[in-house]
């Protein structure tokens, strides 16, 4: 099941909130909702067609509402060289925590880098999990320091990239992350998964179905 959402704030963020399977009654929105854990699915590059239909976005959704959890994926308001981006990443976190007591964060390509970015500020998160993720989108918009940050406020984080990645310039947050002894999760594969998007989206899930959970 799934239902359409205008996240509230100063740009057209629009998206859609899958719900999990449940005999229970009422909706996910905020009206006697099934699930009391949500997970935030940020899109790649607006610019280069990404958007909430994305095949890894769903694929992630399909793992966690077969868990129980709900997913809502996002599309990012006009082009704002990543800063509108990053707070629509924000808005769109701070509508889950209004109606759900446990919030994960989850992003493709750029999206990983803005949600590695609007995670260090929200350590109300349950988790985030990056996929692919950019080192860098602009001299403010950058995973590298984000992850540190992340990992002081004490936010549990995995990282999965693409062995063959020659798209991202992903070898920063790896190198990164294994400094700081957050979880990777390598794939024989290019930048977009082709082929793998059923076994990346269960490599998230299983990251933060249990953090989720808790």
């Amino acid at each position: 099941m799934s239902d359409t959402i205008l996240i509230p704030g100063g740009r057209d963020v629009r998206a859609t909130l899958d719900t999990a399977a449940s005999d229970g009654g009422g909706d996910a929105t905020g009206n006697g909702g099934r699930a009391d854990a949500v997970v935030v699915a940020c899109p790649p590059h607006p610019q280069q067609r990404g958007h909430r239909g994305d095949e890894r976005l769903t694929a992630v959704s399909d793992a966690l509402t077969d868990r129980g959890i709900d997913c809502l994926r996002f599309d990012y308001g006009d082009w704002d060289e990543g800063y509108g981006e990053t707070t629509d990443v924000d808005e769109a976190v701070g509508w889950a925590a209004e109606r759900y007591e446990r919030v994960g964060l989850f992003g493709f390509s750029f999206g990983g880098t803005v949600a590695l970015v609007a995670a260090a500020s929200r350590p109300e998160l349950a988790g985030v999990c990056a996929l692919a993720p950019t080192a860098r989108l602009n001299p403010d918009v950058d995973a590298v320091a984000a992850l540190g940050e992340v990992v002081d406020r004490g936010v549990p984080v995995r990282v999965v990239y693409a062995t063959r990645d020659s798209t991202a310039d992903w070898e920063p947050v790896i190198e990164r992350a294994e400094a700081l002894g957050v979880e990777t999760v390598a794939f024989e594969s290019d930048h977009f998964f082709v082929g793998r998007a059923a076994r990346v989206g269960e490599a998230v899930a299983e990251f933060l179905a249990p953090r989720l959970r808790e």
